[in-house]
Formats: structure tokens, C-alpha cells, sequence
């Protein structure tokens, strides 16, 4: 793979990443709730199943997910379905917040972590995205891996750094607003997230028609 064509995926991720995702919302939602440290198990929650549909994509999986249309719904729903009662559920906390000088109801590394995952995986056709987008630069006449890997490595680097701008610009926000304005951050955080959910299952009803 030539430094042109690196450029060029770089461009094209970049461009894709213009657009904020469902993980990008929930990075956003639990940065404002739980801090942006805190937060970061999101991030890797959400890099670890875009590292494994990239390396389903490369193991030539697309086309058996795509062949499973019942299990990739039944995924998808599971996730929007999740994130709608994680929504409600910030809503609900938004008072207690208040009163307890705005504590975030309490949420472990592994619990972040996985709502990462799980917002990331409830999109399984992100295999078929991978194995469409890579071979546009893989060069047949270089080695597969090292190309490969050159190309998985950049979308997680830039995904990483989108997901860590969105965290510290919405923790950095929350620490500005005090007081009464804890229910405020609590409040967009559960939008951000029922937002996450909609735009999934958008998606979800697009794929499905």
C-alpha cells in the first residue's frame, strides 16, 4: 500500500466519522454522567467490537452475517432496546442527582464497557461495511496482512481520538454546570442515548425494507 492510497482511506474515515454515531452519543452521555476517565471504557468497549468486525470482515465472515438476516435483527433490536432503558433510566436518576450534588447513579468500568460493546456489536453489518471499505485500497500485488492491518489500525486510531474529542468536550461541559443544572446534564445525557437508540433502529428499519 502506497502513502497516496494510506491518505486517501484516511480521508474516507475521516469523512465517514464527520457524522456522529451511536457510539459516539453514548461516549457523549456517559462523559457528562460519569466523567471522561471513567468514560473511556466506553471507548474501548466500542474499539473492541470494531477490531473483531474488522476481523470478521477479514476473515471473510460478511458473507455468512449477511446470509443471517433473523440473527442480525434480533442483535440490533436487542441493542436499541438496551439503550432506550439506559435512556429512561439517566431520565429517572436526573432528580436524585440533584440531591446528591450531582452524583452519576453509579456505573462500574465493566458495565461502561460493555455498553460500548454492545452499541458497536448491535450493528453486526459493520462486517459488510469493513469488507466493502478495505478492499477499495489493498493492493493484491503487496502482502494482504500488513495492508490489512495498516487499514484496521487507522480507522481505530481515528475512531478513538472522535470518541476522546466527544468525551472531553461533554465531561468538560459538565463541569461547568452546577447545581440545579446537574438534572440538566443527566437530562441531554439520556437524550444522547434514547438519540443513540433511534438512530439505530432507523437503521435497523432501513435494512429491514
Amino acid at each position: 500500500m502506497s502513502f497516496e492510497i494510506w491518505l486517501a482511506y484516511l480521508a474516507t474515515v475521516l469523512a465517514f466519522m464527520i457524522i456522529p454515531s451511536p457510539s459516539h452519543l453514548l461516549m457523549l452521555s456517559n462523559s457528562m454522567t460519569h466523567g471522561f476517565r471513567p468514560s473511556l471504557a466506553t471507548a474501548a468497549g466500542d474499539l473492541t467490537a470494531n477490531a473483531l468486525q474488522m476481523l470478521a470482515a477479514g476473515l471473510g465472515l460478511a458473507a455468512i452475517l449477511v446470509t443471517s438476516q433473523n440473527a442480525l435483527t434480533i442483535i440490533k433490536w436487542a441493542g436499541v432496546a438496551y439503550l432506550i432503558w439506559m435512556g429512561f433510566r439517566m431520565w429517572r436518576h436526573a432528580t436524585h442527582a440533584k440531591t446528591t450534588a450531582g452524583a452519576a447513579p453509579s456505573a462500574s468500568l465493566k458495565a461502561l464497557w460493555g455498553q460500548g460493546f454492545l452499541t458497536s456489536a448491535a450493528n453486526p453489518k459493520a462486517v459488510v461495511f469493513f469488507a466493502a471499505l478495505f478492499p477499495q485500497f489493498i493492493d493484491p500485488s503487496h502482502p494482504f496482512v500488513p495492508q490489512f492491518l495498516a487499514l484496521s489500525i487507522t480507522y481505530l486510531v481515528v475512531d478513538g481520538t472522535f470518541l476522546a474529542s466527544y468525551g472531553v468536550s461533554a465531561s468538560w461541559l459538565a463541569s461547568k454546570l452546577k447545581g440545579s443544572a446537574t438534572v440538566l446534564v443527566h437530562r441531554i445525557g439520556s437524550v444522547f442515548l434514547i438519540g443513540a437508540a433511534v438512530m439505530l433502529g432507523l437503521k435497523t428499519l432501513r435494512d429491514t425494507s
